[in-house]
């Protein structure tokens, strides 16, 4: 969270980005001097927005919040593989530091200092080649969660009724927590084949306080809970053309989601669980101006004694696929798609997630571009058995559509400035629910814009 301290130190880097942009437009840093090969990448962004219902709430009970919302983004970053020369193993080498401090004007709570960091290495010698990417992010923001409840006084089957998950996802993001996602990969080549070994981390520790949610004053309160997902396998690649191979693999992995201590819920909500994964895929370049990766098959799941799910052993879907066509050389769309089980971070059911994602981009001259995305999101927990009680997590399946033009324009070589606007609308997508209230206070409208300026030196 930006403390008095950090708000005072902000201050002066507010006025710099101008005066450098100013600069900047009358003098390219490429006429002051030729960057060496280890010289840093160096930029700094500034951003004003405005979000007009910051906790994701319908209006029929809490009221939505706005605010202003001003982002200063430094960012530093390293490529050292350039030292190394043409002969070395290593094409890149990389390290980054980009954090975000961001404001909220009309809701200090909000606040975030997000230290993001950043570190890769790819290479090949003779028929392998290997890569590790991973990327560390410690968010200093408030270390208390949101309360969703009109009042501390209410029977305990209304306090969370205005509460929605895409909602409660978005400020969660906001809080004190640190996050760290890995991916490792070696392969060896033959002449029409190759064999692939991977390995992939994602890793959520989140640093709120817990209270009990269903005694005053916390009523409403939202805890969340630490949760990871770690695997491991291989990829056997046969190329039936050139640029094209199918793919067949395999996974072994884990999900751990925390567990909270009787003093806060005595409900048995710990979903953990242990998986394999056979798969089935295509990558490549069918065509010159297609590129794909998509893998999909079934994900045998099994959950411990304790977890608040229907079927301990249940057979479950995985996908995860990638589509870019570069329709002509101004002209790009871009397809991603993912399907796949996993915790949820309020330590209730497992949730099945689904995301549709589509984006437009156009170079309409070599200085303006315009950008459309368009995104569908579903958590789906009807797999869980927890139908009773005031929260009945199970009776829950929410769907999110998203969407975000922008628009950029590069005022100077380093010098460019955005225009983003999203447009959110989140619903019931549990049509079975007892009566029409219950899908009501589950929808919401978010309206977010935004202005960002970056200058790269």
């Amino acid at each position: 969270m930006i403390t008095s301290q950090n708000q005072f130190r902000l201050i002066p880097s507010i006025s710099l980005p101008w005066l450098i942009l100013f600069c900047a437009g009358t003098v390219p840093a490429q006429q002051l001097f030729t960057k060496p090969a280890w010289w840093p990448q160096l930029s700094l962004g500034v951003s004003e927005s405005y979000d007009d219902n910051l906790l994701g709430v319908s209006g029929l009970g809490l009221k939505p919040e706005s605010s202003w919302i001003t982002k200063i983004s430094p960012a530093i970053g390293f490529d050292f593989a350039p030292l190394l020369g043409k002969e070395a193993p290593l094409q890149r080498l990389s390290l980054n530091y980009t954090p975000d401090f961001a404001m909220y004007h009309e809701a200090p709570s909000e606040n975030y200092d997000a230290h993001k960091f950043g570190a890769g290495i790819k290479g090949s010698a003779g028929q392998f080649s290997f890569s590790v990417d991973n990327s560390f992010l410690y968010n200093d923001g408030s270390k208390i969660a949101p309360t969703y409840a009109l009042n501390q006084s209410g029977a305990a089957s209304e306090f969370d009724k205005y509460r929605d998950v895409f909602g409660s996802a978005m400020e969660r993001e906001r809080r004190n927590q640190v996050q760290e996602r890995e991916t490792a990969v070696l392969q060896y080549d033959w002449d029409r084949a190759f064999l692939r070994a991977t390995d992939a981390l994602l890793d959520y520790n989140l640093d709120t306080v817990w209270h009990n949610s269903k005694t005053a004053p916390y009523v409403g309160y939202q805890n969340y809970v630490d949760r990871s997902d770690v695997n491991g396998g291989v990829d056997l690649g046969y190329k039936v053309v050139t640029n094209l191979a199918l793919t067949f693999g395999y996974r072994y992995g884990s999900q751990f989601q925390q567990r909270f201590p009787t003093s806060i819920t005595t409900d048995s909500h710990y979903s953990s669980s242990t998986y394999q994964r056979g798969l089935l895929g295509v990558e490549g370049h069918p065509l010159h101006w297609l590129e794909l990766k998509m893998d999909g098959g079934p994900d045998f799941r099994d959950y411990n004694s304790h977890a608040p799910v229907a079927d301990l052993h249940p057979i479950k879907y995985y996908a995860e696929a990638t589509v870019k066509a570069t329709i002509t050389t101004n002209h790009s769309l871009t397809f991603n798609y993912k399907q796949w089980t996993w915790v949820f971070g309020s330590g209730l059911v497992p949730e099945f997630d689904s995301s549709y994602a589509l984006n437009y981009h156009w170079n309409a001259t070599s200085r303006l571009g315009f950008d459309l995305g368009a995104k569908i999101q579903e958590a789906d927990f009807t797999g869980g058995n927890d139908l009773t009680g005031p929260t009945a997590p199970s009776l829950r399946a929410d769907r999110l559509y998203t969407i975000a033009p922008g628009v950029s324009y590069a005022l100077a070589s380093q010098w460019s400035a955005r225009l983003d606007y999203t447009y959110d609308a989140a619903n019931n997508a549990l049509y079975t629910l007892p009566s029409a209230d219950h899908a009501a206070y589950r929808n919401y409208i978010r309206n977010m814009g935004s202005l960002s300026m970056v200058f790269k030196f």
